[in-house]
């Protein structure tokens, strides 16, 4: 998915404050200063978590992915925000499979942007196998 596209009877996210104060919220908003491991406990019961980005070179929601795949999250993983295409293939190795980009992108850019590189020299929050893991096994 290039760009999220909020649907009727699409429940909003809640803040992580609120989210922890109550407990029948299925949506999440991570701002770039929550402790994402906050959440760990309640994973299961999470089908979206959106990630902001308030301005593109503040990376610490592709930490706040990682944690959450790593941890087991499953749901959709939105990054929201001043995303710009180049960040695109960065944030799926890292887990995020929507985005809600503050700009529109162009589709045809993100398609080149994903389809670049097919091979990996780091392990990431994704399937791919590092390349040197293909060499030597």
């Amino acid at each position: 998915m290039v760009e999220h596209f909020p649907t009727e009877g699409e429940e909003p996210a809640v803040t992580l404050d609120a989210f922890l104060d109550q407990s029948n919220a299925t949506a999440v908003r991570l701002e770039p200063d929550d402790d994402a491991r906050a959440l760990i406990p309640h994973l299961d019961r999470l089908a979206l978590i959106e990630i902001a980005f308030p301005k593109y070179r503040d990376g610490r929601g592709y930490s706040s992915a990682r944690i959450l795949r790593e941890a087991g999250y499953t749901g959709e993983l939105r990054a929201q925000g001043d995303v710009l295409v180049d960040q695109i293939a960065f944030m799926k190795r890292c887990g995020f499979d929507s985005f809600a980009p503050e700009g529109s992108l162009n589709p045809e850019a993100v398609e080149r942007a994903l389809s670049t590189y097919d091979q990996y020299y780091q392990k990431a929050a994704d399937a791919a196998v590092p390349v040197w893991k293909l060499r030597h096994g």
